[in-house]
């Protein structure tokens, strides 16, 4: 029996990788469902050459666009406003979620109970949503992967043990292009050097929060999201290479760690195939690599960021959403050359202490309106702030 896939965000990179791992394997892969917001043309594409009888496009105007020109009567287009349960007639085997930011929440929670399975590297829609998510996940029984290295790695790792068999849980961070340079460049960095990463390709947002270690706060708070282990045994490690994803410390004393190289495929590729032993390239292990491999403390004055740690809730709230969305937004203003790298989080720490704000730490995001709600007026608080 073929492995049915939905892949929300076929055109971004996730969706790219996946299609790569289903272009080796058709045998055994097919995918039933792509969606997209605005890249038409590229999902045409990928619903011709692997003969998908489903798109569907977020954005009403592509939609319309769509629906005139496509002469292509195998395949059916549907709109945001369709409800799933007109396009997947029973439970697929998996689903992968590729859309970026807030964005990719909603169609989340949709597709969770139509799929056995549902993999996702989307942080915004974790840290913000996963109260809602968890929720569904429960209520339809359907199991949830996450593939982000770091996360697949804790995933991987602690499956078969609880919050009492583990006493340490390191999250390994690059240090990104400002590792060996001094802590004052960081005042003058331009946003085209600083989304420059030394080992992984990614997008400009991303590579920001890699630059100042934003991403290694954000990677703490889903762990805790999704994990059910303590907050306070998270710790962060900083390793050059990105060869080691995660290390985990048991009671018993042993350590476990999980290695691979530095290509998003690897973890998608197990979360489809789990505990099935399939091939996929990869570089050879070699002493000079395993030698080579170097871990630091992390260094507070070059990355302050490490001191919001304590700032996370030990359970979702509505406090998350702050911290989410006032960092993206600053991370937009640095990219327009607006504010400097070391100002996004001195100007995050001064929104996520006040007032208005802090009332959030104990609100549970019971609802989707809550959540955009607080988002916006953060979007709005933080433009105004931070200028």
């Amino acid at each position: 029996m073929k492995i049915n896939i939905a892949i929300l965000g076929s055109t971004g990179s996730i969706g790219g990788n996946i299609l790569d791992i289903v272009r080796k394997d058709k045998k055994n892969l097919k995918v039933v469902l792509l969606t997209a917001n605005k890249n038409y043309k590229k999902l045409i594409q990928q619903a011709k050459e692997f003969k998908v009888k489903n798109i569907l496009i977020y954005n009403d105007k592509y939609y319309e666009f769509l629906k005139a020109k496509l002469k292509d009567k195998r395949i059916n287009i549907f709109s945001r406003k369709t409800k799933l349960n007109k396009i997947l007639k029973k439970k697929i085997d998996y689903a992968i979620c590729g859309i970026s930011g807030l964005d990719g929440l909603e169609p989340t929670l949709d597709i969770i109970k139509f799929t056995k399975t549902i993999a996702s590297a989307n942080k915004e829609s974790i840290i913000c949503g996963w109260y809602l998510i968890n929720k569904k996940l429960k209520k339809y029984n359907t199991k949830f992967i996450p593939i982000d290295s770091e996360h697949y790695s804790i995933w991987n790792l602690t499956r078969e043990y609880s919050n009492n068999d583990i006493e340490e849980i390191i999250l390994t961070a690059s240090g990104g292009p400002l590792l060996n340079l001094p802590i004052r460049v960081q005042k003058t960095i331009t946003p085209e050097k600083a989304v420059r990463h030394p080992n992984w390709k990614m997008g400009k947002k991303i590579s920001v929060d890699s630059a100042n270690l934003m991403n290694k706060i954000f990677e703490i708070m889903e762990a805790n999201r999704m994990f059910n282990f303590d907050l306070e045994k998270y710790k962060i490690l900083i390793h050059p290479q990105s060869y080691v994803h995660t290390i985990i410390k048991f009671k018993n004393g042993l350590i476990k760690m999980l290695l691979h190289d530095t290509d998003m495929k690897i973890p998608i590729f197990n979360s489809i195939y789990d505990k099935k032993i399939k091939y996929i390239s990869s570089k050879k292990i070699n002493s000079k690599t395993l030698n080579n491999l170097n871990f630091y403390e992390v260094d507070k004055l070059k990355f302050p960021s490490i001191k919001l740690l304590k700032k996370i809730s030990k359970e979702n709230t509505l406090y998350d959403t702050v911290i989410t969305i006032a960092n993206d937004e600053l991370v937009k203003l640095f990219l327009q050359h607006k504010i400097s790298l070391r100002q996004i989080v001195e100007n995050l720490t001064k929104i996520i202490n006040l007032k208005e704000y802090t009332k959030y730490f104990s609100k549970k995001p019971t609802s989707l309106n809550k959540i955009y709600k607080v988002s916006k007026l953060v979007r709005l608080k933080t433009n105004g702030i931070s200028v």
